[in-house]
């Protein structure tokens, strides 16, 4: 990222806004709803990865940080002269059991991002990403009613997030039917954590430049969307949220369309 024209950097920098935006605001998405516009301004998954990589490990952390401290802020009791702390907002047990369908396809998914190159993976996430703008366009997000199809969809979530940390809604569709709502949200930060952290440990063993220099000014720009993300979550719970990704999806749509061809006409 060093030799980028100003533009590419007022757009990667807006991009990751974006990305902090509605990681924060949505509860996740901050990689496949940013993802393919970066892949537009300069087409190399290998060098954004590991910056969105370290955005989710950072500012996963520190959601559940805040909020397993006010939960035991407020909801904290005493018992027989003894504090006993409230309920974690993680579900620990079953983040155990998907993690151990999802850990074998994870580490396949992140050896092929390693290998593959450019050509071939970024018309792969175009293609993930265009499967998933559908959905929000017309409203039919992915849904698993069945223990098969749950293990299926984990599968293809680790292996889709192994290789472009783009599987959050394959994983979702199954988490969400298991997990109390008010507990989904800091259980999938914490899935993301252990996840990237796995990423981040293969990119520094075969190598990879971790653009950590670039850390300096991204980092904020993402913590700017996520503090706008933080105030907006009521309003976009309140509103008619399928609009809004139906919006999305199109944008989607279109990038995506956008990002295919251009590596066809390569």
């Amino acid at each position: 990222m060093t030799d980028l024209a100003l533009w590419q950097y007022l757009g990667i920098g807006l991009i990751f806004i974006w990305s902090g935006f509605v990681r924060s605001g949505l509860g996740f998405g901050g990689a496949v709803l940013s993802l393919p516009f970066l892949l537009l301004i300069y087409n190399e998954p290998l060098v954004f990865l590991p910056l969105i990589s370290v955005h989710l490990l950072f500012f996963s952390a520190l959601t559940i940080y805040l909020n397993n401290r006010k939960r035991l802020s407020l909801n904290s009791r005493r018992k027989g002269g003894h504090e006993v702390p409230a309920e974690s907002t993680v579900d620990w047990p079953y983040l155990r059991k998907i993690l151990a369908i999802m850990i074998v396809p994870k580490m396949i998914g992140v050896f092929g991002l390693i290998t593959l190159p450019p050509t071939i993976l970024s018309p792969i996430i175009f293609t993930i990403v265009s499967v998933y703008a559908l959905g929000y366009i017309f409203n039919r997000p992915f849904r698993s009613n069945s223990k098969v199809i749950d293990t299926l969809f984990l599968v293809m979530g680790g292996y889709i997030s192994g290789t472009s940390l783009i599987g959050a809604p394959l994983i979702i569709a199954v988490a969400s039917q298991h997990i109390a709502p008010h507990r989904l949200r800091d259980t999938m930060f914490a899935l993301w954590f252990i996840l990237v952290s796995i990423k981040m440990v293969a990119f520094m063993w075969v190598g990879v430049d971790l653009q950590l220099i670039h850390h300096l000014w991204l980092l904020p720009c993402a913590a700017i969307g996520h503090v706008i993300g933080l105030r907006a979550h009521q309003k976009m719970l309140a509103a008619e949220t399928p609009v809004f990704l139906r919006v999305v999806g199109s944008v989607l749509l279109i990038v995506s369309a956008m990002g295919i061809w251009s590596n066809l006409a390569q």
